[in-house]
């Protein structure tokens, strides 16, 4: 916005010059006519599209150079050769230069630098290279050479505000990440202090000698801070009540958490709690084997086994319970 600003305001001071005649033009209506196209270029190449994109549109960009060929031919036709190195005469070379920066900050180097070929080209022809250098064209190279300077220094900053935004984002996402998990293990060892706690005090009390029931209790606490350190995550409050119920009836249950909850969401956590917690609660197997595998598609697996051999290899599978990562589309 403020560089459209600059240049309408430098435009219609090249125009205001332009039109102050020092000793009327032999053909001023040729003059006139080219202090309109460099007006119409100027706007057309400033405001159209500045809201929507940085780049200037193609069409805009070949308007510029068809109006740097054009305005130059125009004014000194309408002149008497006498006049072509008057102050009015000579607006031209700040005109077309503009329209060259133009190009240049709204991305289109090329037609910028094409324009100031052009440029150089019709002061050498009307007016000699030494002669236009010294009416203007000097000052239009040095402010084209200033705004692609600047455009790149502007894309170079933006670039590394994006780098810096995206380190702080990365940032702000590793702190929470630490904080969730600090938040974590402070709860998992509250946890095993209000689990563990009593059963220790208790084996303390009485050095390793602890009564049949007692040492039921410390089995199923084991069990419990067991499946928190394995795998708290897959765990609500249902599916540990289940567990610890399949254990006061005599049955092995593990839980293992290999990565199959990372990068779920908290409405899928949820769900899947909830769906094991229901999965056990039916569960009466003997042995149950609860894993959370590396897998794109399935989070958890629950397995139940009979104890009816020797061996786990004997034992026959009565339970395979697959949970999806995602809920299935509809």
């Amino acid at each position: 916005m403020v560089a459209t600003g600059l240049a309408l305001t430098f435009s219609f001071y090249f125009a205001a010059r332009a039109m102050w005649w020092t000793t009327p033009p032999a053909r001023p209506l040729f003059v006139v006519l080219s202090v309109l196209v460099f007006l119409g270029a100027i706007s057309l190449t400033s405001v159209i599209g500045a809201g929507r994109s940085v780049r200037m549109p193609a069409w805009a960009a070949v308007v510029a150079l068809v109006a740097a060929i054009a305005i130059p031919e125009l004014t000194n036709l309408g002149l008497e050769k006498d006049a072509l190195r008057a102050p009015f005469a000579t607006w031209y070379i700040g005109s077309v230069g503009l329209i060259g920066v133009v190009c240049i900050v709204r991305r289109r180097p090329i037609v910028g630098w094409g324009v100031l070929l052009v440029l150089t080209a019709s002061g050498w022809a009307w007016l000699g290279l030494l002669d236009s250098l010294g009416l203007g064209l000097v000052g239009s190279i040095v402010w084209m050479v200033i705004a692609q300077l600047l455009v790149a220094f502007w894309g170079r900053a933006i670039r590394d505000t994006d780098r810096l935004a995206r380190i702080q984002q990365a940032a702000s996402a590793w702190q929470a990440t630490q904080t969730v998990r600090q938040r974590e293990r402070r709860e998992r060892v509250q946890y095993a202090l209000q689990v563990a706690g009593p059963s220790l005090s208790r084996v303390i009390e009485t050095r390793g000698d602890l009564s049949a029931e007692e040492r039921r209790t410390a089995h199923l606490a084991e069990g419990r801070l067991r499946d928190e350190i394995r795998g708290g995550a897959l765990l609500n409050e249902r599916a540990r009540a289940a567990i610890e119920a399949a254990r006061a009836k005599g049955a092995a249950v593990t839980v293992f958490d290999d990565g199959g909850l990372d990068g779920l969401d908290e409405h899928n956590l949820v769900r899947i709690q909830e769906e094991l917690a229901d999965v056990l609660g039916g569960a009466s197997s003997a042995r149950l084997i609860i894993r959370a595998p590396k897998d794109e598609r399935i989070a958890v697996t629950v397995v139940g086994r009979s104890a009816a051999g020797e061996s786990s290899d004997e034992d026959s599978v009565e339970l395979w319970h697959e949970i999806r990562r995602e809920t299935p589309a509809e």
